[in-house]
């Protein structure tokens, strides 16, 4: 079994709209449905699961069923951070998943991730036991030493440094036990799920990326992503 572990409950501050950036209308539809529609569509996905802003959780129903979202098997109130909402989604299937079950954890505000995304990060972690989509880093690196400074005389070796994205794909049973041990030890909000495993001590395996899987935190990713849709739709023409 393979589960697409959506998080969707972010607030979206930095996009400046009255409603939750995943469920801003592009063109007709919700955001966060052109994410899920990509996990309907895609063959080695069984269940969907969305970890949900509180309050939102029906209207996704609503929208789900719009768009005829088949494999959406259970929707969670998500947590305070990433953490906490991956976890929660976790929890919502652990009774049934079994230690040969696969999760991929994606950001429900990356709507255009491909298929063969999907597929080599799954790929990949059948054969390593977990993969993070990575695009390499194009521009000059640059590194200052704190968040305020505006100024820099400290680049970083480009070829050496990798972007990651989503879906974070690893079997089901590490990931759950990854997520109570960092608990224990006082880790409670983990950027990613690719850096709760490495701050397990575990190393993370590449799989592909891409440029057009972008994840949608400001109006520029939304303008990016707009023109994405219709270029696709000039294709089809």
């Amino acid at each position: 079994m393979i589960y697409a572990i959506i998080t969707a409950g972010g607030v979206g501050q930095r996009m400046n709209q009255s409603v939750p950036k995943q469920f801003m209308t592009i063109y007709d539809k919700p955001l966060i449905i052109y994410t899920l529609e990509q996990f309907e569509k895609h063959p080695m996905i069984d269940k969907i699961v969305v970890s949900c802003l509180e309050g939102w959780s029906e209207v996704l129903l609503s929208y789900a069923k719009q768009y005829k979202i088949s494999k959406l098997y259970k929707v969670v109130t998500g947590g305070v951070n990433g953490q906490q909402s991956i976890f929660n989604g976790l929890n919502a299937i652990k009774d049934e998943a079994t230690k040969d079950d696969i999760v991929l954890i994606h950001d429900g505000n990356r709507p255009n991730v491909g298929m063969d995304i999907i597929s080599d990060a799954i790929n990949v972690c059948k054969k390593h036991g977990n993969a993070i989509p990575v695009i390499p880093c194009q521009e000059v690196m640059i590194e200052i030493e704190n968040p305020n400074d505006q100024s820099s005389s400290k680049q970083i070796e480009r070829s050496l440094m990798k972007r990651t994205q989503t879906p974070h794909a690893i079997y089901f049973n590490e990931l759950y036990n990854m997520h109570l041990k960092a608990l224990e030890k006082g880790i409670t909000n983990s950027v990613a799920t690719c850096s709760l495993i490495m701050e397990m001590g575990k190393k993370v395996y590449l799989s592909i990326g891409s440029e057009k899987n972008l994840k949608i935190t400001t109006q520029d990713d939304l303008d990016i992503f707009k023109a994405l849709l219709k270029l696709k739709e000039s294709s089809k023409l």
